[in-house]
């Protein structure tokens, strides 16, 4: 085989390797994490340079988790750099709604980006909730960019044992 046509075929596997990966991870992205992924809405600013705000983004992954123990629901949603003041959670027909503003440090500084991969704005994400839940006693603690809520069930129930036919 010509050196030329060998380096084609090597060159055609590689980018055909890259591409089946990269089509993995977003397939990955959308079925496991289609919650997580939340829209950004930023405020129109006067005197703002509306041609810029275009460019960033306006979707972010808010990744989180919930299960359940037998006494109550626990639900994690990471919230890197927001101030607890600006976060909001309260739960509403069995889901719990975390809405929020997270805001960009230079917002009001003229910046030239080479990169611009977190989104800013208000947002809202919901997690849908099992019925069994006493939002009365929740609890909710902000650290370190992680927000948890407690729910706490309003029956406890303990894991049952099954037995097999």
């Amino acid at each position: 085989m010509d050196p030329i046509r060998k380096l084609r075929s090597e060159l055609e596997r590689g980018i055909s390797r890259a591409w089946e990966s990269l089509t993995e991870g977003w397939r990955e992205v959308l079925t496991r994490s289609s919650g997580a992924l939340t829209q950004y809405v930023r405020a129109a600013k006067q005197g703002g340079n509306e041609e810029s705000n275009k460019t960033f983004p306006t979707w972010a992954l808010l990744a989180g988790e919930c299960w359940e123990t037998a006494q109550s629901v626990i639900v994690r949603i990471e919230l890197p750099g927001m101030r607890k003041e600006d976060i909001h959670i309260s739960v509403d027909r069995g889901r719990l709604q975390i809405r929020g503003i997270k805001r960009s440090s230079g917002e009001d500084e003229p910046r030239f980006y080479h990169l611009m991969e977190r989104a800013f704005g208000s947002f809202e994400r919901s997690v849908p909730l099992p019925s069994n839940i006493d939002a009365g006693h929740a609890e909710v603690v902000y650290d370190e960019g992680v927000v948890t809520v407690i729910l706490p069930k309003s029956e406890a129930t303990p894991p049952t044992q099954l037995s097999i036919r």
